[in-house]
């Protein structure tokens, strides 16, 4: 992951933007989605490329397009379900939120045609401008909440990054699911992303699923929705967030075929989803029956998987899977325990299927069995799985930058910047910031924030301020994780004076 995308993943979102109004949720959706234009229309204005990208205030146009590298990735490994890139030249695809074009323009060479909307008009004209050369790529304004205007059964692949984040009100994004389910063909994809960081839903859910909320890969226990408080209201930067549970019982209401849901917990939790034909799914009285070949790491492909941590994911492997499985209706029975898989790979004819299921809390190492479990009903022979404990958490610095331009790296020209650990050993922000130390040159950093970013990795976020009264100059940054101690790294504390560097500026 590039560092640009690892701190949008950082929670980027929760430091309001200097410039913009906040905006408490309303009822009215058309307020809403007034708001939302006028909010996303002055954001245009004052910086496009860093409200959608976050890399620096100014960037270059080559920056900018160059920070869709790691979203494309995440967007093209589902490209297998929709068959070769000779037949992907003749599909047609839409973008949610399509801001200034930045995937538009180098999906445009993957389908014969891109389909752009978003609700703010200044940035649909600086798409236009962006997608010039490519007469296969077409931006336009819409209402904010629906794509009025395109046929229905007329888009192979409907996507969306980074956008139902900034969307204050849920059934606002509910009917954008349902407007999408409209205008796919039928074998159409859905690939979308939705806020589900727990300190930001507020509305009862379904009680956690295991596999889902409730994984041995995540030290952190289901959350307790009577007990959240989020931790902003919902305005168009920081919008609503969903449970897992929440977007499997819309899918499996709005006859959508569940295939992938990923990243739990996080401010980017990725789902892809199908739009199937009418009748797809089989009587659940249909005798059926698959093979289980193997059953492996999901990450290594090993023939061992970890009972807890990061690693606490398997890939079971079977022949036959039908091909009308879904995330809501098969299970993955791991010694007796019944667990929701959160990915079904694509269906070859001949192949073992992927499936991929976290491992729920507390399984026991050694062999366990596995089988799988269509509608309540056994599908599979007995597998064995070996799992064994988990190594050691290792606290891992991956990096540093800027806390608004990412890009200048080390180069600090707010006078704040940002840090990232993973595989933090200790349990919640409180603890984290108890073991933290930071010291640069030879004063203790005194102002310090932590969040978990991610509890699979167990990845934290940390933002510094420089201390009051430190000249500009370059200056080694020493820091620890209780008895953790991180080679130093240095920094270069810029000169922010008017009579110096341009904040801006590339460094």
């Amino acid at each position: 992951m590039s560092s640009l995308e690892s701190d949008r993943t950082a929670g980027t979102f929760h430091d309001w933007p200097a410039g913009c109004a906040k905006l408490a949720c309303m009822a009215d959706p058309d307020k809403v989605n007034q708001r939302m234009r006028s909010d996303w229309d002055e954001r245009a204005r004052l910086d496009a490329r860093f409200f959608v990208a976050f890399g620096r205030r100014g960037q270059t146009r080559e920056e900018f397009l160059a920070t869709a590298g790691e979203v494309l990735h995440a967007l093209r490994a589902e490209f297998p379900r929709l068959g070769s890139a000779a037949e992907r030249k003749r599909l047609t695809a839409l973008e949610i939120g399509c801001g200034p074009g930045r995937l538009m323009l180098p999906l445009s060479e993957d389908f014969g045609r891109v389909l752009g909307f978003d609700v703010s008009g200044e940035m649909v004209r600086l798409a236009r401008e962006n997608l010039a050369g490519a007469a296969n790529a077409k931006a336009r304004r819409n209402s904010g909440a629906d794509l009025s205007g395109v046929e229905s059964e007329s888009v192979d692949f409907c996507y969306s990054y980074a956008v139902f984040q900034h969307i204050p009100d849920k059934e606002i994004i509910w009917n954008y699911l349902r407007e999408a389910r409209r205008v796919l063909k039928t074998g159409g994809l859905l690939r979308f992303q939705c806020n589900g960081l727990p300190g930001r839903r507020q509305d009862s859910t379904p009680a956690p699923v295991r596999g889902w909320s409730s994984r041995a890969a995540s030290a952190a226990p289901a959350a307790d929705p009577a007990t959240e408080v989020p931790a902003h209201a919902p305005d168009t930067w920081h919008g609503v967030s969903f449970r897992p549970e929440e977007i499997a019982a819309f899918a499996e209401r709005e006859d959508l075929q569940l295939l992938a849901m990923d990243r739990f917990d996080t401010q980017y939790m990725w789902i892809t989803a199908r739009k199937p034909k009418p009748g797809w799914r089989s009587p659940p009285a249909a005798a059926r029956r698959a093979r289980i070949v193997r059953v492996t790491d999901t990450f290594t492909a090993d023939a061992v998987v970890a009972a807890s941590a990061r690693y606490a994911s398997a890939s079971v492997w079977a022949i036959d899977l039908p091909a009308d499985s879904d995330l809501n209706r098969l299970r993955v029975r791991i010694d007796g325990d019944q667990v929701a898989p959160c990915f079904i790979g694509k269906h070859t004819a001949g192949n073992p299927t992927q499936v991929n299921v976290y491992l729920p809390p507390g399984v026991r190492t050694g062999i366990v069995p596995v089988q799988l479990v269509l509608d309540g009903r056994l599908l599979s022979q007995e597998a064995p799985m070996r799992v064994m404990a988990p190594g050691p958490l290792v606290p891992r610095f991956l990096g540093l930058s800027d806390a608004v331009n990412l890009l200048s790296r080390t180069s600090i020209e707010t006078r704040a910047l940002k840090l990232q650990i993973e595989e933090v050993h200790l349990e919640g922000p409180d603890e984290v910031l108890d073991a933290f130390q930071a010291r640069i040159g030879d004063r203790p950093v005194e102002s310090v924030e932590a969040r978990c970013l991610d509890p699979v990795s167990r990845l934290y976020g940390f933002d510094l301020s420089i201390p009051a009264g430190m000249p500009p100059g370059r200056y080694s940054l020493e820091i620890r994780l209780g008895s953790r101690r991180f080679e130093p790294a240095e920094i270069q504390i810029a000169d922010v004076s008017p009579a110096g560097a341009n904040p801006t500026a590339r460094a």
